[in-house]
């Protein structure tokens, strides 16, 4: 289900998060869907259990998941609508990011790039 790589600057935690967001956002998890558990997952992935139950609280947190004692961690049947724009809009930023990575942009290159392309957004408004 998730795909994690140790070598990149992206802590564990934050690339389950990241990837919990995307498949939500894109509706390849679908409310009440049960996640693996935080043991399977730190057994599959050679990860810490702590590092994974980080993740899940976080997105419990954030109104995404929704825990049941005794049950699988499950994606929430009414995540705030706010919040699923707000996964777009992250997965498209974080997507970007890791572009200008790649390309070597600095953090202010990305910043007056996109500081260009919103004014040039507003001439066509």
């Amino acid at each position: 289900m998730f795909i994690l790589n140790p070598a990149l600057p992206t802590p564990i935690y934050r690339q389950i998060q990241d990837q919990v967001r995307r498949l939500i956002a894109g509706g390849q998890l679908l409310p009440g869907t049960a996640l693996p558990s935080v043991r399977e997952l730190a057994e599959i992935h050679a990860v810490n259990p702590m590092t994974i139950s980080k993740a899940y609280s976080l997105l419990e947190a954030e109104g995404l998941l929704a825990r049941q004692r005794g049950k699988p961690m499950t994606v929430a049947e009414h995540p705030p609508p706010h919040i699923l724009a707000s996964l777009q809009l992250h997965t498209i930023l974080r997507d970007t990011i890791t572009a200008a990575r790649q390309l070597g942009l600095s953090d202010a290159e990305l910043i007056a790039a996109l500081h260009a392309e919103l004014n040039q957004d507003q001439d066509h408004e």
